[in-house]
C-alpha cells in the first residue's frame, strides 16, 4: 500500500496495535517500534510466548489469547510464518494486517483482503507513523510529504 491517504487513515482509524514477535530486548526492532507507538498514544499489545510482560504492557502467547478488541496486527515474522497469523487476525476481527520492513507474504495478503483486512507489506508501523504525522524530518529524511500543520508532539 503505497497510498499516503489510507495510511494516515489507519493510524487515525485504528489505535490499538497487537505487535506480534514483540521482544523485550530493547535493542530489538520490534521493541523499539512497540515502544515508539505506545509512546505516540497507541495501545501496544505485545503478542510473544517467551514473555509474560514487555514495556510494562501484558504479553500474549497469541492473538487468540488477546481479551480485547485489536485493529492492527502488526507482524516482526518471518514471510513464511505470516499465514497462520493471518488466520488468527481474521479469526479476532482486526482490521489492518501489517508486514514489517523485508515482510512480505502474497498468499497471507490475498486471504486477509478477501476477509476484509486492509493489508501493509513491506513497511515500518513506527517510520511510517513518524513520515506521515512528523518526526521522521526533523532528523533530516526527506519523508515527501510537505505540510504546513505542525505534528501534535510540537504543540505547546
Amino acid at each position: 500500500m503505497d497510498d499516503v491517504q489510507a495510511l494516515r487513515r489507519i493510524f487515525k482509524e485504528n489505535r490499538s496495535i497487537a505487535v506480534v514477535g514483540c521482544s523485550a530486548q530493547w535493542y530489538r526492532p520490534s521493541h523499539f517500534a512497540a515502544k515508539y507507538m505506545l509512546d505516540h498514544g497507541f495501545h501496544v499489545i505485545p503478542v510473544n510466548p517467551q514473555y509474560t510482560e514487555v514495556l510494562g504492557q501484558k504479553c500474549y502467547p497469541s492473538l487468540k489469547a488477546i481479551p480485547e478488541k485489536v485493529d492492527i496486527v502488526d507482524c516482526f515474522r518471518k514471510s513464511a510464518d505470516i499465514p497462520p497469523i493471518a488466520e488468527e487476525a481474521i479469526a479476532i476481527g482486526a482490521k489492518v494486517l501489517w508486514m514489517q520492513i523485508g515482510v512480505m507474504n502474497e498468499q497471507a495478503a490475498a486471504r486477509a483482503r478477501a476477509a476484509g483486512l486492509q493489508v501493509v507489506m513491506n513497511r515500518c508501523v513506527k517510520i511510517e507513523y513518524a513520515r506521515l504525522f512528523g518526526g521522521l524530518n526533523w532528523v533530516g529524511v526527506n519523508t515527501r510529504i510537505v505540510s504546513a500543520k505542525r505534528p501534535l508532539w510540537l504543540t505547546y
